[in-house]
């Protein structure tokens, strides 16, 4: 089954050339010239994947970003023509799997949808190979769903935040350093750096501790990395 792709970009070119080019790998691609369009596309249809410029009229590309995130895990990846740190860091903040910077080779976005694609499809298959649940106190992991509650009500993490969280349930105690969960969460070809998850981290106990200043369940290990405690 062909993966169902949405591109949303406001050079009208530029959307034409990523549509063409993703067809040729049978992808079925949709189209947005404006970041209101975007949401309401994500919000009535099933994408796999979405291409996701950062300057867009009507509504930016972050904050459609950050309100997908509210209701959706769809896999995002940012454009930007920016090359600032900053900016790279603010997009994967708001909750963006991957970015790329303006100007860009297809074959390298076609590569880095590809890779986000086989990840997203691979935490998949995997969880049906392993136990369906993990609970640890008030803190509970369908794995199936990959849905999150906490005190029975639930925490809407993105899919990265997801898999951080899994990958310290499942050893508690055990410290990671920021590069190995990079290594492992992101994947070894991730062009990030370490304050990815740093990034993520914070979010994750924003979403999960009663007071993420003390935390409960995700502990650091100053000068060595995260553990599950």
């Amino acid at each position: 089954m062909a993966y169902k792709i949405l591109v949303v970009d406001d050079e009208k070119l530029i959307v034409k050339g990523i549509k063409f080019s993703l067809e040729q790998d049978e992808m079925d691609i949709d189209v947005a010239y404006d970041g209101e369009e975007a949401l309401n596309l994500i919000k009535k249809n099933d994408y796999d994947l979405a291409v996701l410029d950062v300057m867009l009229p009507k509504m930016d590309g972050l904050q459609v970003c950050r309100e997908v995130r509210e209701f959706s895990n769809l896999p995002i990846i940012m454009v930007t023509a920016k090359g600032e740190d900053m900016d790279k860091i603010m997009g994967l903040e708001y909750g963006a799997d991957d970015y790329m910077t303006k100007p860009f080779n297809i074959l390298e976005l076609k590569a880095r949808i590809k890779a986000v694609l086989r990840r997203s499809s691979k935490h998949t298959a995997e969880k049906t190979q392993v136990k369906n649940e993990m609970k640890v106190r008030d803190l509970y992991l369908d794995l199936d769903s990959r849905r999150v509650f906490v005190d029975g009500k639930e925490a809407n993490l993105t899919a990265k935040e997801f898999d951080l969280l899994e990958l310290l349930m499942k050893t508690p105690g055990k410290v990671y350093s920021r590069e190995k969960l990079l290594d492992t969460v992101w994947g070894f070809d991730y062009p990030g750096d370490v304050r990815t998850v740093d990034v993520h981290v914070r979010r994750l106990r924003e979403k999960i501790e009663k007071k993420p200043s003390a935390p409960e369940y995700i502990f650091t290990k100053w000068g060595v990395g995260y553990y599950f405690g």
